[in-house]
């Protein structure tokens, strides 16, 4: 670690992608910073590159002209030819060193490296080039992933700065963490977008990996105590979308329609974005069908919802 702005001792943190001029994650004109790693395997992701905290190798074969330029430059061997086959092939059971020799050698550019270690000062860096729009459209910082808790002291040391320079922060998570952790990080955080992905828990550990109650006990923790939530809820028609799981969910949630903190639900309808980048991984994508939302079903559900007396709106990417 090396000493950065404010004379704290910088950390590190991996971070797969920055999203710049976001207006769907957080009021205003906003910058995302993605955290690699996740303890959630939710079979709908998006952002499969973001799961593991490792070094990934992505791969689009469509793009690629085995010259084989990677092959002598990777110095954990991950590229190769198979046998008399001249096709570039990668070899899923090496772990990349993250050196990116590959992808600067790829004139076609069918090779990228998912990871990239960021110092708190190299990531402020960022953020603040657009402080301006932040300003302006009210906006600010949203940390996301992957799961933004699973490296919490950086974390906490970027939100901090972030609010000492007068910027909103916002942070996009699972709620899957100790409640200590999500605490620590509370105190600089301006505004949780809290997922709830389903209300049964045996049915959550079926669709994740993981069981919900420490999500519900924390989210539940956080709205009591006084800090910003907006609760996101992912649509995933035939998983999650029935009027059972709806009547369940809004029901938790009807305690808290009071509270002040409190800002209400964003539907988040399932899409395909996230699909090409499971084939560049050698991921399966555990979705064979088409499960998209008509606007007459999502208007249902809406409306379903607003009769809880609970605010609500549906985010169309």
């Amino acid at each position: 670690m090396t000493t950065g702005i404010s004379g704290f001792l910088e950390r590190k943190a991996r971070i797969f992608n920055v999203q710049k001029y976001s207006i769907y994650d957080g009021p205003g004109v906003r910058t995302l910073i993605f955290f690699k790693g996740c303890p959630l395997r939710c079979k709908w992701c998006s952002n499969p590159e973001g799961l593991e905290r490792k070094y990934q190798v992505m791969y689009q074969e469509e793009l690629c002209i085995h010259c084989g330029n990677c092959i002598p430059v990777c110095p954990v061997h991950i590229h190769y030819f198979q046998n008399e086959d001249t096709r570039h092939q990668v070899n899923r059971s090496i772990d990349c060193v993250g050196c990116r020799k590959c992808e600067t050698l790829c004139p076609k550019q069918a090779l990228s490296i998912v990871g990239l270690d960021r110092t708190i000062s190299e990531v402020l860096d960022i953020i603040q080039q657009d402080a301006l729009f932040y300003h302006s459209s009210g906006g600010g910082v949203t940390l996301g992933g992957g799961e933004v808790t699973a490296q919490p002291e950086f974390a906490t040391q970027l939100l901090t700065e972030c609010q000492r320079l007068g910027i909103h922060t916002a942070i996009e998570t699972s709620g899957y963490t100790k409640l200590e952790s999500l605490l620590k990080i509370a105190q600089f955080t301006d505004l949780f977008l809290y997922d709830i992905k389903h209300i049964d828990s045996e049915r959550h550990y079926e669709l994740t990996g993981v069981p919900n109650e420490r999500i519900l006990d924390n989210l539940t923790e956080l709205i009591q105590r006084g800090f910003t939530v907006k609760v996101r809820m992912p649509l995933i028609r035939g998983f999650n979308d029935s009027a059972d799981i709806l009547r369940r969910t809004m029901e938790f949630l009807q305690p808290f329609q009071h509270y002040k903190n409190f800002q209400g639900i964003d539907l988040l309808p399932y899409h395909k974005l996230g699909i090409n980048k499971y084939k560049q991984l050698d991921m399966k994508y555990a979705i064979t069908e088409d499960l998209s939302f008509k606007e007459e079903e999502l208007t249902k559900i809406e409306e379903l919802i607003k009769g809880y007396d609970l605010q609500v709106e549906v985010i169309r990417h």
